[in-house]
């Protein structure tokens, strides 16, 4: 019974990660084989913030002048962004649930230092607004 629930919170993380996985889908099918929302609502939750945590370290890790020599973005550039760091800060991780532009959004919030509890909290809740979403719109099918 266990093992389910372990395929779901892999599943949503790696899908927080840059792997193109759809943890949706997998939530879907455990909740139309009479799974328990509720559990399934946390575990998928929880598995798409752990690896929206390991996006926002991945961003710490980074510096400027990777980016520069590998990617050949600018330092004027970078400096552009981080205004939009400074003044949206830790509420744009809200946005980390996204397809395609959340995950590369918390990796800034992590390369810029955004602070890392506040941006915990407003990923999680953006995560658990999403899977709040598809649980009950699959138990109002169901």
């Amino acid at each position: 019974m266990l093992l389910p629930y372990a395929s779901l919170f892999i599943a949503s993380f790696l899908s927080a990660t840059i792997l193109p996985m759809a943890s949706e889908g997998v939530l879907g099918v455990m909740i139309f084989q009479g799974f328990n929302p509720w559990v399934c609502l946390v575990v998928a939750t929880a598995g798409n913030t752990f690896g929206g945590a390991t996006n926002y370290l991945v961003g710490k890790m980074g510096n400027w002048q990777l980016l520069e020599k590998y990617f050949g973005v600018k330092e004027s550039k970078i400096k552009s962004w981080k205004k939009y760091a400074d003044k949206y800060g830790a509420y744009a991780a809200l946005l980390g649930w996204l397809p395609l532009l959340g995950d590369p959004l918390i990796v800034a919030l992590g390369f810029f230092r955004v602070s890392f509890w506040p941006v915990l909290f407003w990923m999680t809740l953006g995560k658990l607004g999403r899977y709040a979403f598809v649980v009950g719109s699959i138990s109002y099918m169901n």
